[in-house]
């Protein structure tokens, strides 16, 4: 049984606007999940409407199995939650606020292993008020982490926090997958997505163009890579070996490289054939499609789609 599963998902405010249209997908337990789009996507929307917060116009979602509009509390208090723009309050201490979450939730939390895992014991017994943007999210993170829950569902969890906050919270966040909570969360840091995530979801004008992991999105999207290659003897030349090559689309040559656009699988093929050739490779490189060269991809091709649609 999944941890979250959506089915349909769609959510119209009026008659003219279409927040999240027809939006299916599972995310498995334990498994830590990225959440992708541009600004005005539906990311957010789609995160409303998994937490109850927004009621669909069609179409279900499931947290651990249960209907949302109709979980009970039970599986509320196995759900932690980061939304994004809710500030906590300005009067209260750190401690204070883990305090409160445990005690909405019933739950027994070491405090002070919660403020040491989340960076703030020197900040446990301030008020929030004086906290800067940065230290503030680590107490959000931290609220939604009260009381171990199975499910994690973060909005921006790395919004305002500097670099050592971001490695910070991605060794939490791997370390809660690892013990079986499952991890689902938006961010427009693609860089911090392709680290952390298993697999992910692209939304565009609240629709899901893609979902699989980075790999797989790879072999579909750019299914050739960057082969570039240091040659030591050579009895021919290597621009003519890998343009001879059938898995190779382009070649060039950079500096003292040999270059060659190739077919993903086919690396190794390529390789021994310079081999075969009398021609010595010292050294190569693999230069794959970066996470942001994935995503304008999907963007591009769900316009193109759309364009033709209309």
């Amino acid at each position: 049984m999944p941890a979250i599963r959506t089915d349909g998902l769609t959510k119209r405010f009026g008659r003219s606007i279409v927040a999240v249209e027809n939006v299916s997908f599972e995310v498995e337990r334990g498994e830590i999940f990225g959440f992708l789009g541009p600004n005005g996507a539906g990311k957010s929307t789609t995160i409303d409407l998994l937490l109850g917060f927004l009621t669909p116009t069609s179409g279900e979602a499931y947290l651990l199995g249960r209907e949302v509009s109709a979980r009970s509390v039970r599986v509320r208090k196995r759900v932690g939650i980061l939304p994004e723009g809710v500030p906590p309050y300005a009067r209260l201490t750190a401690r204070e606020h883990l305090e409160f979450v445990a005690d909405c939730k019933g739950v027994e939390e070491d405090i002070d292993e919660l403020l040491a895992d989340i960076g703030l014991v020197p900040a446990a017994d301030r008020k929030v008020g004086e906290f800067s943007k940065g230290m503030t999210q680590r107490l959000r993170l931290g609220m939604a982490l009260v009381g171990d829950p199975d499910v994690l569902i973060l909005d921006e969890p790395s919004s305002g926090l500097d670099p050592t906050g971001i490695s910070e919270m991605r060794e939490l966040l791997r370390e809660r997958a690892a013990a079986g909570a499952t991890v689902f969360f938006s961010s427009h840091i693609l860089s911090e997505v392709e680290e952390l995530c298993d697999r992910i979801g692209i939304l565009n004008d609240g629709q899901l163009v893609a979902v699989d992991t980075i790999d797989e999105l790879r072999a579909v999207a750019a299914p050739e890579t960057t082969l570039s290659i240091v040659v030591g003897n050579a009895d021919c030349d290597p621009l003519d070996v890998l343009a001879a090559h059938e898995a190779v689309s382009d070649v060039w040559k950079d500096d003292d490289r040999f270059c060659a656009s190739v077919d993903r699988g086919e690396k190794a093929s390529v390789l021994a054939a310079l081999e075969n050739d009398g021609i010595t490779v010292d050294d190569f490189s693999v230069d794959e499609a970066s996470l942001e060269d994935l995503f304008t991809a999907y963007m591009d091709g769900n316009r193109r789609a759309r364009e033709v649609e209309s």
